[in-house]
């Protein structure tokens, strides 16, 4: 986008998935004894780890895309429990839903491990 516009999406309230855009707002405090303007955005700082990265954390507000389907149920499972209240967890994914990747090699390894075992 361009530098003086931010494009997000709102996450919760009744806006819940509407774009918006923010732009720069220009900022004059009047509580100094000298003047200066600053322009900046009126957003507050957050950040972003992976599923992985989060294993083992605990977090107060949890948010997840999954706008691109998580490779495992455990990476899902993991996303969603780093929380420790539901109101507290926001996904983003396309309708509502997302797909589980599970490639039928892993399938077919497990199977033959089951019956190697069982031999």
């Amino acid at each position: 986008m361009m530098p003086n516009i931010v494009e997000a999406t709102i996450l919760n309230g009744h806006a819940t998935g509407e774009n918006v855009f923010i732009s720069r707002i220009l900022i004059m405090p009047s509580d100094f004894t000298f003047q200066f303007k600053r322009l900046q955005f009126q957003v507050r700082l957050n950040f972003a780890m992976s599923i992985n990265r989060a294993l083992g954390q605990s977090l107060k507000v949890v948010g997840v895309d999954l706008l691109k389907p998580c490779f495992t149920h455990c990476q899902l499972y993991v996303s969603c429990s780093r929380v420790g209240k539901a109101d507290n967890l926001y996904i983003i994914a396309p309708n509502g839903r997302t797909a589980i990747i599970v490639y039928p090699e892993a399938f077919q390894a497990r199977k033959d491990n089951i019956c190697s075992a069982n031999s």
